[in-house]
Formats: C-alpha cells, structure tokens, sequence
C-alpha cells in the first residue's frame, strides 16, 4: 500500500512540475519556482501519516529543470528578437539602396543635360554660359561622389531622436537610425506604424558613423531604459536637452535639426475633446 500510494504521490508531483514547465515563461521563472515548492509541501502533506516524502534531491533536480527552461526560453526569445532585427535591418538597407539608386540616376541625367549646356555654350562661344554650367557640372558631380560615398559606407547615416506623447506619453523618447537620404522619410514610416500620433522630431544628426554614435548613445541612456529586458528597444525616460548634451559630448558633427518641445499638434487637438466612455 505504502508503494501504490508513493507512486501515485510522485506522479502527482510530476504532474504537477511537468505542467509548470509546459506553461513556463521567462519572465515568470520565480512564480513558476514558487509553484513547485508549494506542490512539494502540500503533497508532502498527504504522505505525511505513512511518513513519504519528496526527496530533497529530487525536488532540486525539477528546479534546476525549471531554471534551465527558463534560460533556454529566454535565449529563443532573444533569438527571435534578433532574427526580426536582422530582417527589419535588411529592410532598411534595401529601401536606402533604392533610394540611393533614385538619386543618382536623377543626378546623372541632372548632369548630361548640364554637359548638353556646356556643350552648345562652347559651340556658341557663349562664356558666361559656360562658366555656369562648369560650376552645376561640378556641383552636381560632387554630389553623386557623396551618394557613392553613402552607398560604400553602410555606417553612414542619421540619428534621429524623436518623441510621442500621445501614445507612449511625456518623457519617452526614441532613439535610432536610418540610412535614409532623407530621415524624415523613416520618421513618418514610424508614424504609421501601429500608433496613434505622429512622432515628433527633436533631433537629427548626420554622422559618418551613425553605427556608433546609436551604440554610444545607447550605452550613455542606459540606466534610462523603458525595457530592462530587451536593450534593442530603443525608448528611454530623458529629456532632449540631455540628448543634445550627450550628443554635443560624443560627436564633433552638426546637429542638423533640434527642438527641444515637441509640438504633437494633433494629440493636443484630440485630448482637448470629449472624453470616451
């Protein structure tokens, strides 16, 4: 009797453990580990009277278990984080490429019809003419120099630092990059993305190493991080001001645009109306 009823004891017990781990999550790892611990002492309880018990052991074995789950969940979720960076990294890459590419073809036929002018002007011995267009050519030829630049340079970019106060409130901004020609582009992108209000721009500079600068601004804001969990959330509880500090601080170029108020025109319009139910 006493076997019967240890074996069903420690089935139970199992049961028990084995749900823990099937439901586990990485975060809940200490609640899960609790759970466990009061499933030994109340089964503990009902071998009591015939003296069975969970072995010490045992019982430390299925919470190591529990442990190393957790920590394997976690590494798969961080896997699962990077492989959605890489992708939305690749992405970024690939709309910057075509941009790139859109650019320079308009700079190349910006610059045969400059050429075409320089031509006739040299046809026509019109001086003043030719003098221009030797100055667009150059000006033009500059900037697809920059452009080429731009594409050899994967590092190269703008970091911006922009804000939301009506989805994610005052004090919350965010930090990244974009390869973009034109950052606003990726701005307004954001803005589209699944919020409710526009983001508000305080902050764009242009740098060589944007690469860098964002891991370097980043590490400085840390201890401001919104997610303690997932450093690839880019939301940090600062103020601009202190961004601009930090950014005067780490980079000697620029900033090509800041505000230190965000505007968020249409969040003030929409809670100055009628509250829902």
């Amino acid at each position: 009797m006493v076997k019967e009823f240890s074996k069903l004891m420690l089935r139970a017990y199992n049961g028990e453990v084995d749900d823990a781990i099937r439901t586990l999550k990485p975060f809940k790892l200490q609640a899960a580990v609790d759970r466990v611990n009061k499933v030994e002492q109340s089964i503990e309880k009902l071998g009591k009277t015939m003296q069975i018990e969970i072995d010490d052991s045992y019982h430390n074995l299925r919470v190591e278990e529990i442990r190393l789950t957790a920590d394997f969940l976690a590494k798969k979720e961080e896997e699962k984080e990077l492989q959605k960076e890489e992708r939305l990294r690749l992405k970024e890459e690939e709309k910057a490429q075509k941009e790139f590419e859109r650019e320079k073809e308009k700079l190349n036929k910006e610059l045969q019809h400059h050429q075409a002018v320089l031509s006739k002007a040299d046809e026509t011995g019109n001086l003043e003419l030719q003098e221009e267009a030797k100055a667009k050519i150059a000006e033009v030829e500059s900037s697809i120099s920059g452009v080429e630049e731009r594409v050899a340079n994967i590092r190269t970019g703008y970091v911006y630092v922009i804000s939301n106060i009506g989805s994610f409130g005052e004090r919350v901004l965010k930090i990244g990059l974009t390869r973009r020609i034109d950052p606003e582009e990726r701005i307004q992108e954001l803005s589209d993305a699944s919020v409710p209000f526009k983001f508000d721009v305080h902050a764009i500079i242009f740098s060589v190493d944007a690469v860098s600068l964002e891991k370097q601004l980043h590490q400085e804001l840390n201890e401001y991080r919104l997610n303690k969990v997932n450093p690839r959330k880019e939301f940090f509880s600062t103020s601009p001001a202190f961004v601009k500090e930090l950014l005067t601080k780490l980079s000697t170029e620029s900033i090509l645009t800041y505000k230190e108020e965000a505007e968020a025109p249409e969040w003030r319009i929409s809670s100055k109306g009628p509250n829902s139910r």
